[in-house]
């Protein structure tokens, strides 16, 4: 298992949002990620749980986290553990008072949910080698000029050009099996 972080979430060229986990240690432009599709509602979820946005009701993670919380179990961490026929799928493993427990998810929903309460987040090595493409991110074609034009020092502006170009040509297909 590789431990990953939510590099972003993006929208392709059919308007499906897209979800980017990259491991923690790799540099940005450097390395792979995994582009996982997932749904608008869970897109929004995890954007809130990672920009630590507060929202006027809680939403359907923060339910489950209140839940689990309540339970008195804690989420040890999350895994997205295989591919199969182009579909993504994670477990959670939850840390109760009888121990251990391991729940099926959607990669989306396990993740929304780690975002919340801080869990590690794991991707199997097999789905980075069928489904992770090069991070290209953190490229700039002119970095000195984008830095002064935009007032970040160089080194921290992301390129997303050539990673937008990728989605707006990538089809989900291309990722079945």
């Amino acid at each position: 298992m590789v431990e990953v972080r939510v590099a972003g979430v993006a929208i392709d060229s059919t308007g499906q949002h897209v979800i980017l986990l990259k491991p923690v240690d790799a540099p940005e432009g450097e390395g792979s990620v995994v582009p996982i599709w997932i749904g608008a509602q869970e897109a929004t979820s995890i954007l809130v749980a990672v920009e630590n946005a507060t929202t006027p009701r809680p939403l359907a993670h923060d339910l489950m986290r209140s839940m689990i919380e309540n339970l008195g179990a804690t989420v040890a961490r999350v895994e997205v553990t295989r591919i199969e026929e182009g579909t993504f799928f994670a477990e959670i493993t939850l840390t109760a008072a009888d121990g251990e427990h391991t729940i099926d998810a959607r990669p989306s929903d396990a993740v929304a949910l780690a975002a919340r309460v801080g869990a590690a987040i794991e991707v199997a090595e097999a789905v980075f080698d069928e489904a992770g493409m090069p991070d290209m991110l953190g490229e700039a074609d002119d970095e000195d000029a984008a830095s002064e034009a935009s007032g970040m020092p160089a080194g921290e502006l992301p390129k997303v050009d050539d990673f937008m170009k990728f989605l707006d040509e990538v089809d989900p297909e291309d990722f079945r099996g």
